[in-house]
């Protein structure tokens, strides 16, 4: 019999054969189970495969990337994918049985992590509000979701020590989204500072970092979170900024679903806050959530990481507002979302 290939320090995921070979020779595969691989597509730091296997379940595998696939030079320590795997473990006793994918296993000499993949059916929400479908129920359940988290890991020092890393939270958010886009646009320069400054000083939950509808997938009506790379202890208000910055930056796209986006952000940060129960963290969370979400607005039009679906006209103009609304900032998200759309 000749002898097994053997797989190199340099494995890529998205060679089938060199992921086959892997997988047998590190027992995760029994004798003669070939399964079907495909390279999932979509994600810009992160090499990604489906593993299809029968019998047993299916997996997604992930591979870090060292440099993300944009057009700007934009690198990150691919160990964040280890955080990722105890965020993984970490969420499954946070969020409400279901929300997330199983834990299989992680390999650290080839920054990879392995999770059991969502079922079939299943639709990217992402997707699904691009084509201006907004489910009243989908939003009410992210909204649930984030609360949840924050609520259960508010003030717990196991995980603030646990979690307490910021390294990729850094590289892959705050530098790429605030501090690019201050360098881009100078008028918003001092505001995006500020905010970052303050980001980096409060550490009250378990963020998240990434609560983006592309992180979401939908089967039967459940909402399935992925995608935990850059989470840490932090600020809780980022995440709803983040996401919020999602509604709205589709809200200025599809202008016929432009009301409609508008009414689902509010119904969000409701829904959130009526699911936050007795938490409190001193300074008004929706003030800082509301600066969170003009910074990523801006970050999403002249940051590193854009939104693809923006043309370059709707970048500018969408900077131009948010610049607008610095002047005399909104501090409720009533008054955000009835400005920005105001001004569109």
């Amino acid at each position: 019999m000749p002898p097994r290939r053997g797989v190199t320090h340099a494995l890529d995921i998205e060679r089938p054969a060199d992921l086959t070979a892997y997988l047998e020779e590190r027992g995760h595969l029994g004798g003669g189970e070939r399964p079907e691989i495909r390279v999932l597509t979509g994600g810009v730091s992160n090499r990604v495969v489906l593993v299809e296997r029968s019998p047993g379940p299916s997996w997604v595998i992930k591979q870090a990337l060292a440099k993300l696939r944009v057009e700007a030079d934009w690198f990150s320590d691919p160990a964040r994918i280890h955080s990722e795997a105890a965020g993984l473990r970490a969420l499954r006793d946070l969020a409400p049985p279901g929300s997330v994918p199983a834990f299989v296993f992680e390999d650290r000499e080839h920054h990879l992590l392995c999770m059991e993949a969502v079922p079939e059916p299943h639709e990217n929400w992402k997707q699904a509000l691009l084509s201006g479908r907004v489910d009243r129920g989908a939003i009410l359940q992210l909204a649930e979701l984030l609360a949840t988290i924050h609520r259960r890991s508010s003030g717990r020092s196991d995980l603030a020590t646990q979690f307490e890393d910021r390294t990729h939270f850094e590289s892959l958010r705050l530098e790429p989204y605030y501090g690019y886009a201050a360098r881009q646009v100078p008028d918003a320069a001092p505001f995006l500072q500020r905010l970052a400054a303050d980001t980096r000083a409060r550490r009250l939950a378990i963020v998240h970092g990434d609560y983006s509808p592309k992180n979401v997938l939908v089967r039967e009506g459940r909402l399935v979170l992925l995608d935990c790379e850059v989470i840490h202890f932090g600020d809780p208000a980022f995440d709803l900024g983040f996401s919020l910055a999602h509604l709205l930056g589709k809200a200025h796209h599809l202008e016929h679903h432009r009301e409609v986006f508008a009414e689902a952000a509010l119904r969000y940060w409701d829904t959130y806050a009526g699911h936050l129960g007795g938490v409190s963290w001193g300074e008004s969370l929706e003030v800082h959530a509301v600066r969170h979400a003009l910074g990523c607005l801006l970050a999403r039009a002249a940051g590193r990481s854009p939104l693809e679906y923006l043309s370059e006209a709707e970048r500018r103009h969408q900077v131009r507002v948010v610049v607008s609304l610095l002047a005399e900032a909104p501090v409720t998200m009533r008054a955000l979302f009835e400005s920005f759309v105001g001004k569109l």
